[in-house]
């Protein structure tokens, strides 16, 4: 999956779980909430600049910047500076894991909490 911003694409995942990660009130990062299982869909549109999460409360986020495609020897990473449904400034990234099987992930990264969906292709 090649994200190039010149070539309009309409990206589509399925997500199969979730979990989310906060920040403590003394600003530490917490433990990873039990994973749950969900199936919802997930759209990155680089023709309309938005990636949309298709929850019970559709969450939209608004690319403001594709950031430079990055890779390790474990991960490849596209991530996008965003605006979400609130005009708050996030980062979502689509990892690949490519030691584990080229499983996917998006992670949506606020400075307080960050919300990881396991994804694949449609």
């Amino acid at each position: 999956m090649g994200l190039q911003q010149s070539y309009s694409q309409v990206y589509r995942f399925k997500t199969s779980g979730f979990s989310v990660l906060e920040k403590n009130e003394k600003g530490k990062w917490g433990k990873w909430s039990d994973l749950g299982l969900v199936n919802i869909t997930v759209t990155l549109d680089t023709d309309k600049n938005r990636i949309v999460v298709y929850s019970q409360n559709i969450q939209l986020y608004n690319i403001v910047v594709y950031q430079p495609e990055s890779e390790s020897e474990s991960d490849l990473v596209y991530s996008f500076t965003c605006k979400d449904n609130d005009g708050v400034d996030c980062t979502l990234s689509i990892i690949t894991r490519k030691k584990q099987e080229n499983r996917k992930q998006l992670y949506i990264t606020y400075p307080d909490h960050v919300i990881v969906y396991n994804i694949f292709t449609m």
